[in-house]
């Protein structure tokens, strides 16, 4: 009894211990996901501001948020090549560690042109606007280098894998076109053999006379062979010829 009494005990602290893991777990993923809807839309919102100052702004004001946005822009259209790259290439895995550490220096230029947005010595700000601009290009392209060779890569796979699609189905649609090629063979056989499509006609039967071989062929259409030796041609007897109501009788011939 207090055996059972311990393993019911046992199993009520697991499933109680798995609840609490079930719901640690539930709430932490929940947590994430509202952590990336918000990290989203303030990234959203920010990007807007900056698309609107870069227009409606000009001067260093613009300029720097014109800067933050192509940065911005270019990290994150990278970012989501080499994420969406490396879930089916793994060699991308060298190339995503290497825009970690491109990340870090963007995000390093990033803060300080926010920084810089709201200084209010604009003189000073309009001297470093050509190493910021520098500082953007490079690392901007850094990040087009790395999106586009990703994307070079997926599409040379794509073009391979194609080039053998088609190789294959050109092998596969000559198979099934061999019928074409062993008709005309097939009907030249036909012909070699003597006998057409459709004929199947009994051949005469040997003669055991050798010298009735020729007419073999005339007693297969013709039916039976004629004799050998002619009928002698006998005259009707004119005694029993029919006679007719218009013909006149003969007259006996009188001697003189």
């Amino acid at each position: 009894m207090e055996a059972a009494l311990t393993i019911l005990a046992l199993l009520l602290v697991a499933f109680v211990a798995l609840g609490v893991y079930a719901t640690v777990k539930a709430v932490g993923a929940a947590k994430r996901g509202v952590d990336r809807t918000i990290t989203q839309a303030r990234r959203t919102v920010e990007d807007t501001t900056l698309r609107a100052k870069s227009f409606g702004q000009v001067g260093v004001a613009g300029e720097l948020a014109q800067l933050r946005l192509s940065l911005r822009t270019s990290m994150r259209a990278t970012q989501d090549a080499l994420h969406a790259g490396v879930a089916e290439d793994a060699s991308l895995a060298e190339s995503v560690d290497l825009f970690r550490r491109l990340s870090a220096h963007g995000l390093e230029l990033d803060d300080e042109l926010k920084r810089l947005e709201r200084e209010p010595d604009r003189a000073t700000v309009a001297g470093l606007l050509p190493k910021l601009r520098e500082r953007t290009q490079r690392i901007t392209h850094s990040a087009e280098s790395l999106r586009w060779a990703a994307r070079d890569r997926a599409r040379q796979f794509a073009d391979d894998d194609l080039d053998a699609l088609n190789a294959q189905i050109d092998i596969e649609a000559g198979a099934l076109r061999h019928w074409a090629v062993d008709e005309p063979s097939s009907q030249t056989s036909g012909a070699a053999s003597g006998q057409g499509p459709g004929t199947d006609w009994p051949e005469p039967a040997a003669s055991a006379d050798p010298s009735a071989g020729g007419s073999t062929a005339d007693e297969a259409w013709s039916g039976p062979a004629r004799e050998e030796s002619p009928q002698a041609i006998t005259a009707p007897d004119p005694r029993l010829r029919a006679t007719y109501p218009w013909q006149k009788s003969t007259r006996p011939e009188t001697t003189n």
